[in-house]
């Protein structure tokens, strides 16, 4: 329903509309909450046949194969990479998100979502406010745990190491990619603290962007990238009656250790 259509009627309906509280104009604004209603019932339903229609697409890719120590191979890193483009390829929204999960150096753990925004040999990168609470618990503990999960492929991946800062060179090559939006919000949020109001930050996004007008976003002192460096990483493919196919890799020197672990 475009906009233009529902303006057109609350016009006619007021120049029917009663003098007393009822009338026309409330039967048509139900009309249209009751139709907008159905519009997102129908979408919800889209979603579960889609859903429904990638999982039979996918069951190929694990749940009927499994996975093999041959699929597994020796190298946890190019496994990682495989079974990410195969979770890309089969239209899983936001296919890079992860939880990570931290502790402070008493060991009381917190985790949330977040993207990850890199592998390669020498881990997984990922990106925040330094000033943030995660922060300040891999200041005082940086070890920390990944998981990655792909509902549809029943797979997840779960990474555990150690964490350390990006460089300002490469926490800088990331950021001059982001949309100048995302940009700015990094400047103006003063992430995990209390805000009065939305207000409050809208006024903050505001500043920035009048701070920075006409040129090019500096990255903030504040913000930046980390590396996990894995020590272990464990591969999870569902399997029927929850018989699962587990591998866990332990890192030994510049190789990896393989072994089956019982579902």
């Amino acid at each position: 329903m475009t906009q233009a259509t529902p303006g057109g009627r609350y016009r006619k309906a007021g120049r029917n509309r009663p003098s007393h509280s009822g009338g026309v104009l409330p039967v048509l604004i139900s009309a249209d909450i009751f139709r907008a209603s159905r519009l997102v019932e129908w979408e919800v339903e889209k979603m579960k046949i889609l859903s429904l229609f990638r999982s039979i697409l996918t069951l190929g890719q694990g749940v009927v194969g499994g996975l093999s120590e041959d699929s597994a191979g020796s190298d946890p890193i190019a496994l990682f990479g495989r079974w990410f483009k195969e979770a890309e390829r089969a239209g899983i929204f936001l296919s890079e998100a992860i939880t990570l999960a931290t502790a402070t150096k008493e060991g009381r753990p917190s985790a949330r979502m977040m993207l990850l925004k890199g592998v390669d040999e020498g881990g997984f990168t990922f990106f925040t406010n330094y000033e943030s609470r995660k922060a300040e618990q891999l200041e005082e503990n940086p070890r920390a745990a990944i998981v990655c999960h792909w509902s549809i492929l029943q797979r997840q991946i779960r990474i555990e190491g150690a964490v350390t800062p990006l460089s300002e060179e490469e926490s800088y090559a990331y950021f001059a990619t982001r949309p100048r939006g995302s940009q700015i919000g990094a400047w103006a949020s003063k992430q995990s603290h209390t805000l009065e109001s939305r207000q409050e930050l809208a006024a903050r996004v505001e500043e920035y962007e009048e701070k920075f007008a006409g040129k090019d976003v500096p990255l903030p002192p504040f913000w930046g990238g980390y590396r996990l460096a894995p020590e272990r990483i464990e591969f999870w493919q569902g399997r029927a009656d929850r018989l699962h196919d587990r591998f866990r890799f332990l890192r030994e020197g510049n190789s990896w250790a393989r072994t089956r672990m019982s579902p």
